[in-house]
């Protein structure tokens, strides 16, 4: 990322929620929350905060799938490929989407770190699918026509 690490943003995280060990996932998801992902100068420093060994905080941000050591875009899109949405044709909306971007099933996020594409199990929507989220917007009934019509919208937010 362009931003510089800043360890106070991760002080204050620590002083909000205690440097107890039961702590560490609240604290994770609160650093995730303010980078879109977990930078590598988070663990040695979590590390030496808490006491607790890089190796088992790295263990912890990997056995959790919403936790990310990449840096995600602003927007992260979900595309749900559950049962529902499959059969209704989520794969051409997928399909459209890492086409319109630039993206692959290897390269998730663009250079600009506006968008990340991802697909997901299941939703729970499945009544209004096939759907995608934006940033956890819900976004029901989509086509590849209606998402590379999202997409823009997005961009003009830029």
């Amino acid at each position: 990322m362009n931003e510089t690490f800043d360890y106070k943003v991760i002080d204050g995280i620590i002083d909000e929620l205690g440097s107890k060990q039961s702590a560490i996932i609240a604290i994770l998801q609160n650093i995730q929350e303010y980078y879109r992902y977990l930078p590598k100068e988070v663990f040695p420093y979590l590390s030496k905060k808490l006491g607790i060994s890089q190796a088992k905080i790295y263990s912890v941000a990997t056995f959790y799938e919403n936790f990310s050591l990449q840096p995600k875009g602003k927007y992260v899109i979900k595309v749900c490929d559950g049962t529902a949405c499959h059969v209704r044709k989520s794969i051409p909306i997928l399909d459209r989407l890492r086409k319109e971007l630039g993206l692959s099933e290897i390269k998730a996020t663009t250079d600009d770190l506006l968008f990340t594409v991802e697909t997901v199990s299941c939703l729970g929507a499945c009544g209004l699918a096939p759907v995608l989220t934006v940033n956890d917007k819900v976004y029901p009934a989509m086509t590849p026509d209606k998402a590379t019509e999202l997409l823009n919208e997005l961009k003009e937010e830029q």
